[in-house]
């Protein structure tokens, strides 16, 4: 098999491009997917200042050393969930990761902040992947604030993209249907947020960070039972093995002739924000935004 680029011996096959490549015109591949990700939607620019999330895992440590080397003004952020085994795992690898490529970065402890996760998931009756999603959120945004980034950059990549939209179209849910896709702005005390890997599958990014050498987290979150998103991911993994380039179409179409519509609909219909009265986090709830929900119930089990 030859590289379609330089007719070398080709190391990666794509069936959805119809295409093969040797591994350094695979790299310039994947660097040409996140550019064209990036200016097609208007993500954001080589001026403004980007924050990364980085959770360890092979997309967010992609993501952060290919907008690098493109030369993007980057900082990563981890934050530490306090999960004894999984997090100093996860935090040894990406300041590893930051100190080998010279990047910045920023940790955020969630132990200090009262919301360690192991204390969240023993002293709340919620599911604690929920919570967790939601502090993992509160503290991104924060951050991305109260650093005056322009923009907040995850690793979501069109395998989650998909799956997400596949799983809001199942139930219907015209909220999440209304402000889904690769670039969400800022307004109203939120900054803007964008996924950049939105072109590329999981496996064209697994393939990036083998042949870059990232070394990566790749344990399961011990709290996370893996269920419905998983199968999710699964259902559209035999549809794209039996066509390929379907979840590329699939989430394009959305964008181009599903987005505005639910857009133009929640706009109509609206939603009331305010702040939250112990942060100053916007909060459609009530007097407390979800986190400080959750450190008022902590504060009450310890009583």
């Amino acid at each position: 098999m030859k590289c379609k680029i330089c007719k070398e011996t080709a190391v990666v096959a794509l069936r959805s491009h119809n295409a093969a490549f040797c591994a350094e015109c695979y790299k310039d591949f994947f660097a040409r997917q996140v550019e064209r990700g990036i200016e097609s939607q208007k993500l954001f620019t080589r001026e403004e200042k980007i924050l990364v999330a980085l959770s360890g895992g092979k997309d967010s440590l992609a993501l952060m050393l290919e907008l690098a080397r493109q030369g993007y003004n980057v900082t990563g952020l981890h934050i530490d969930l306090g999960i004894p085994g999984s997090s100093p795992a996860a935090r040894g690898v990406v300041e590893r990761f930051c100190a080998r490529h010279g990047l910045k970065l920023m940790v955020k402890e969630m132990a200090a902040e009262g919301l360690a996760i192991p204390d969240v998931k023993e002293r709340l009756r919620r599911p604690v992947c929920s919570a967790c999603g939601k502090i993992k959120r509160h503290f991104f945004n924060k951050a991305a604030l109260d650093g005056g980034f322009d923009a907040l950059a995850t690793g979501h990549n069109l395998d989650d993209e998909a799956a997400r939209l596949f799983s809001n179209t199942l139930r219907w849910d015209t909220a999440y249907l209304s402000d889904q896709g690769p670039r969400l702005d800022g307004e109203d005390g939120f900054a803007r947020k964008v996924k950049p890997l939105w072109r590329l599958t999981e496996f064209e990014t697994a393939n990036y960070a083998f042949l870059m050498g990232i070394e990566h987290h790749y344990a399961p979150c011990p709290y996370s039972p893996g269920a419905s998103f998983t199968t999710l991911k699964g259902l559209l993994q035999r549809l794209e093995a039996a066509m390929p380039g379907r979840k590329l179409d699939f989430y394009q179409g959305f964008l181009k002739r599903g987005r505005p519509v639910f857009a133009r609909r929640e706009e109509e219909e609206g939603l009331e924000l305010a702040p939250c009265e112990s942060c100053g986090y916007p909060t459609s709830s009530g007097d407390l935004c979800g986190v400080c929900r959750i450190r008022e119930a902590l504060k009450e089990a310890q009583a």
